[in-house]
């Protein structure tokens, strides 16, 4: 009830959307290195399907009558399966299972390429939603980016190639989701945006613990009082931050362009905070040159759409 309430205050008009919008990135940010940490104690499907399933039962409260939730789930069951197969279920099975192979800062810098990704999807998927050339000279920036962070993990050396297929995988990841944003928006005006997130995120949390049954075994419940009060933490962090960003796009006169300028701030201090927070972490040359690069497209490439259209944003964070 208190996450209700919170999120509810955050509709008054006095707290502005700029602030919210950076409060939003802000709790994004701080999921990598509590990914990490997570990862120390439990496998990664288990920790990524009881953090999703929490967060869906956090965010249910928002999504109306339990009436109005089921006639949804019966009436649109293609499209919520569909959407929590790649925004969910395939999407935090390569990201959870990269950030196992992966520094915390790299995870953080890839992930924050997703709004690159996603926006060149939709210029080959989505009809009404082409890219400026502006747009796609930010969008090989980008990229490059993370070509560098790739090939700065060199397969040859000791170690090299687990840390190339966690790349790897995350861009898998960011591929799905970039998937999902498209059904979602080809058919956003079939279901409540925030009840499609809802009930898929619970829905393909679920199936990613069922997977980890079967890869890895039952959960074991002795675990540091850190580790819960870190699995806590994800789980509000998530239900927040999208339920928060469902808010701001509601509010009279926000453009999704314009809003979704601030997700530059993911990759940044997701890499600070790694950095800062984990202990075998520290800031390396070429991931540094790569988050700059991410970061700098997704700027140019949000100011360039400025004055041309508005974005479909995603509904899933780190």
């Amino acid at each position: 009830m208190r996450v209700i309430k919170l999120v509810s205050s955050f509709r008054k008009p006095g707290v502005t959307t700029t602030m919210l919008a950076v409060f939003a990135c802000l709790l994004w940010s701080t999921a990598f290195a509590g990914v990490k940490y997570g990862l120390e104690f439990m496998g990664p499907f288990q920790f990524a399907g009881i953090r999703f399933m929490m967060s869906g039962l956090l965010l249910l409260p928002f999504c109306g009558s339990f009436k109005g939730i089921r006639h949804s789930m019966q009436t649109r069951w293609k499209l919520i399966a569909k959407v929590c197969f790649f925004q969910t279920f395939l999407l935090y099975a390569c990201f959870y299972s990269g950030m196992n192979r992966v520094d915390g800062a790299v995870g953080a810098i890839v992930i924050g390429s997703s709004p690159l990704f996603s926006a060149l999807a939709a210029h080959f998927f989505m009809t009404d939603d082409r890219m400026s050339w502006s747009g796609i000279g930010s969008i090989v920036v980008g990229i490059g980016g993370v070509v560098i962070i790739s090939l700065s993990r060199n397969p040859r050396v000791t170690g090299g190639w687990i840390q190339f297929t966690g790349v790897m995988l995350l861009v898998g990841g960011v591929l799905s989701s970039a998937m999902g944003n498209i059904m979602v928006a080809r058919e956003k005006a079939a279901i409540p945006a925030l009840l499609l997130n809802a009930v898929q995120i619970f829905i393909g949390g679920f199936l990613l613990f069922l997977v980890s049954l079967l890869k890895e075994g039952i959960p074991e419940l002795n675990r540091p009082v850190l580790f819960y009060a870190d699995l806590l933490w994800l789980a509000v962090l998530s239900a927040v931050a999208v339920s928060l960003w469902f808010v701001l796009l509601q509010r009279p006169g926000v453009k999704v362009s314009e809003l979704n300028l601030w997700k530059f701030i993911i990759p940044v201090f997701g890499a600070l905070l790694s950095w800062i927070l984990l202990p075998d972490e520290h800031p390396e040359v070429f991931p540094v040159i790569g988050m700059i690069l991410v970061s700098l497209s997704i700027i140019i490439y949000n100011l360039s759409m400025q004055n041309d259209k508005e974005i479909r944003p995603g509904t899933a964070g780190p």
